[in-house]
């Protein structure tokens, strides 16, 4: 029976979830107790090293513009002010409101568990727990909000029901910790953290109502201080982020204070600081002053080798604590695999960034849909402004979209973090069985490592290492691996197709004989030689193909192929091709 060939994304995800079932990713070891730091291990209470793995729950508490597709003046307040001038403060409110009750649910921390990750990295608002510091009723006083602890009750009690640590990020903090904006929703009109002591005292105090609320309970597994500060506290000119700051001064002072504040009503948590300049930047904060802490790192964009975690297990041996890579992620699966190998070789756990956004590289995808594409393009300058029912229909679709029953899984991202680094070995990424006819979407090769399940030679965003942008997947649709994919329609493609790079995919077939195969291709260079290999040996003739654009129909006959499982690789002897599918039959 020849399969439909349109791929339609709206009934992708249930697809996708039995895939992930059929994969079998399994939970991790119970851990038990507080965790704690153990000279540079992470440990629990019996003294079993701990090795996070886990996601940052990025956009739930605190949106980011590109995370809704949003590419200027990305701050949350921003954001929310460029709704209410559309639909009115009554719908922004309800709207936001509906946000935080649906983003992030039990439903979302059960899938995590199921797939494999054992801890969780809440990025807070402060905004959710306290009020801002010009709109505190009393100078000095500090008003609590009861939205933001009850947030942080229930997704303590889903983690708990899991077995699955929860970390406390504080990722904007009052008046905002840097001048990347966007990560701390900074409005650079008002004082930051670091210019006023009205913010620093307010955040102290929120660090210590958390820690008095959680104290005792063991499935908080740390307290992250401040998210990515970056500040030029010496050269405000010239290192605005403060990533060649030499004494950090008052990062380090506060960081104290607040451990201070901490341990007066919470002796057993573990605390988790971050240096300067997005992470990585600890001049001045180590020798650290409580033995119960671990040093977080951040990391994207660079080469996966040694080098680049030199830095960190350096300052883990030489002051004998803990680390931990706090944020990483944004990248393609190639990079996840490689990064995560290279991590855990070196017992260091990790916490992915996010778990759902729109985008395909997250484990979860929140579908766009018509009417936000016009209030994206008029927000990005590309589109004129949608009325109020347009904006409204748009906003309102992106919130049933937002919940995991109606987000697209991303099996291969899963996979590339969870099954990968493990194994080299290749799986289907959907089922194909052959009976008498059988079509492939080109888009469904093998689930698996580069060079393994296919080859691609641009396979990941290195851009930190090698000032260069490279995309891995062009499109960035579909999924998220090195080979690069196109959409027509509801079709998803194989597309900019470059010599030597192939494609493999595992076959199911019934019955044992000889088949033809049909390839569907556009060539518009007027190129591309192809041949087919079963189980790594030759079938059929090498094809040759010109033409002068469009699409085509090309055929290799006399494909002999083995009853049951058979691996069949296409591969690229010159390129500039696009492919749309394979169809074998008799």
């Amino acid at each position: 029976m020849i399969k439909n060939k349109s791929i339609h994304f709206k009934e992708r995800w249930p697809r996708l979830l039995l895939i992930l079932l059929w994969l079998g990713f399994g939970s991790q070891a119970r851990a038990q107790g507080f965790l704690r730091a153990d000279g540079q291990r992470i440990v629990n209470e019996k003294n079993e090293n701990v090795l996070l793995r886990g996601v940052g729950l990025g956009g739930w508490m605190l949106q980011e513009g590109y995370m809704l597709g949003i590419n200027r003046d990305g701050q949350q307040h921003k954001i929310r002010e460029r709704i209410e001038a559309l639909i009115g403060p009554e719908k922004t409110a309800r709207f936001y409101e509906a946000w935080l009750n649906d983003h992030t649910t039990r439903a979302d921390i059960d899938s995590m568990k199921r797939w494999g990750f054992n801890s969780v990295r809440l990025p807070m608002h402060y905004a959710l727990y306290t009020l801002p510091v010009n709109r505190e009723p009393v100078k000095g006083k500090q008003t609590w909000l009861d939205k933001g602890f009850a947030m942080t009750d229930s997704l303590l009690a889903w983690c708990k029901a899991n077995e699955m640590y929860l970390i406390l990020d504080l990722h904007a903090a009052p008046g905002g910790q840097g001048n990347d904006l966007n990560i701390s929703d900074r409005d650079p009109s008002s004082p930051s953290l670091w210019q006023s002591e009205a913010n620093r005292t307010k955040t102290i105090a929120l660090w210590r109502k958390l820690a008095q609320r959680y104290a005792r309970e063991p499935w908080i597994g740390g307290y992250d201080l401040i998210n990515e500060p970056n500040w030029g506290f010496t050269n405000p000119e010239t290192d605005k982020n403060g990533t060649g700051e030499k004494n950090n001064g008052p990062l380090q002072e506060l960081l104290h204070d607040i451990t201070k504040a901490i341990r007066q009503v919470d002796k057993k948590h573990l605390i988790i600081l971050a240096g300067n300049g997005w992470g990585n930047n600890y001049n001045g904060i180590v020798p650290t002053w409580d033995k119960n802490m671990a040093l977080s790192f951040h990391k994207y964009w660079n080469f996966n080798d040694e080098a680049a975690v030199a830095h960190m297990l350096s300052m883990r041996e030489r002051y004998n604590m803990p680390a931990w890579l706090g944020e990483t992620g944004e990248n393609s699966n190639v990079w996840f695999t490689e990064a995560i190998t290279l991590l855990e070789k070196h017992n260091i756990g990790w916490a992915w960034w996010p778990l759902k956004k729109l985008g395909v590289n997250n484990p979860l995808q929140v579908r766009s849909n018509a009417d936000y594409d016009k209030l994206v393009a008029f927000w990005n300058g590309a589109g004129t402004q949608p009325g109020a029912a347009v904006a409204w229909r748009g906003l309102q679709q992106l919130l049933a979209d937002l919940r995991i029953a109606n987000n697209l899984i991303q099996a291969d991202v899963l996979d590339a973090m969870l099954r990968q680094p493990q194994s080299a070995e290749t799986r289907p990424f959907r089922p194909h069985v052959l009976e008498k006819n059988l079509l492939i979407q080109a888009a469904d090769y093998d689930l698996g490592r580069n060079r393994y399940a296919y080859f691609d030679l641009d396979t990941a965003n290195y851009r930190v290492s090698t000032g260069k942008n490279t995309a891995g997947n062009r499109g960035r649709i579909y999924r998220n691996d090195g080979v690069d994919l196109a959409a027509k329609g509801n079709q998803i493609y194989v597309t900019h197709i470059e010599n030597s790079e192939w494609l493999a995919y595992t076959i199911n077939v019934a019955e044992a004989g000889s088949y033809k195969l049909v390839l569907r291709t556009a060539n518009p260079l007027g190129s591309g030689i192809v041949s087919v290999s079963v189980n790594g040996m030759q079938a059929g003739a090498r094809l040759e193909k010109s033409t002068e654009g469009g699409t085509a129909l090309t055929t290799i006959a006399g494909i002999e192929l083995g009853a049951g499982l058979q691996r069949m690789v296409l591969r690229a002897h010159a390129g500039n091709f696009d492919l749309y599918t394979l169809e074998l039959s008799k």
